[in-house]
């Protein structure tokens, strides 16, 4: 998810709400999950370390790309498993970040009503990197997914003078809470876990 302005910024530099007035300062040692719900927040507000991380526009490419995904995961889903859009996951109470796509636990979809899903239920998260989140979404949040247990994590970039999808996928390393590297996807996406995946990542150059 993009975004460029914290809620650890200075009142006049954070975006003001919708009646004009500022957002609230957070605590002192930043903002908790509990918090976080009970805020009225922009959509697709993340928690990240306890700061509030807002959503800049997002580009063509980053909006077609998660359509192609999405639509692929979803045609090929098996009981057992569901795909989600930018829903929010918790990781611990200052980590709430909402992954572009996730692949989660059936049995933890039970209320239609629901605004967030617990990082033991998720099997994939996905990032669609934009320019004003690439640290983000390379570094900081592989980082924590990763820690929270997390098994596949996929990142997609535009990369080359066409802007081609590439999609690097990665798998958890459970003794060392980190991920390491499975593939490079160019042109078609082809995985067999969380479960078998086909995508034709040509395909938004004809949408």
């Amino acid at each position: 998810m993009g975004g460029t302005m914290t809620a650890e910024a200075p009142p006049h530099m954070a975006p003001a709400q919708p009646d004009g007035s500022p957002w609230p300062v957070p605590p002192e040692n930043g903002y908790t999950v509990d918090d976080f719900f009970r805020l009225d927040l922009p959509p697709h507000t993340e928690l990240i370390d306890g700061s509030l991380v807002f959503v800049s526009p997002q580009r063509d490419f980053h909006t077609m790309t998660m359509f192609v995904l999405e639509r692929s995961m979803q045609a090929s889903v098996p009981e057992g498993f569901r795909v989600r859009r930018e829903m929010a996951v918790v990781l611990d109470r200052r980590n709430v970040p909402e992954p572009d796509l996730i692949v989660l636990s059936a049995v933890a979809v039970t209320d239609r009503r629901r605004t967030r899903y617990d990082a033991a239920d998720v099997h994939l998260a996905v990032e669609v990197v934009s320019p004003d989140s690439e640290s983000r979404d390379r570094d900081y949040k592989p980082h924590k997914y990763a820690e929270a247990g997390i098994p596949h994590f996929w990142r997609v970039e535009m990369s080359g003078p066409h802007d081609q999808v590439v999609v690097y996928t990665f798998e958890l390393e459970p003794t060392t809470k980190k991920y390491v590297p499975t593939g490079v996807h160019r042109d078609q996406l082809k995985v067999d876990v969380p479960y078998p995946i086909s995508v034709d990542l040509t395909e938004i150059d004809r949408m």
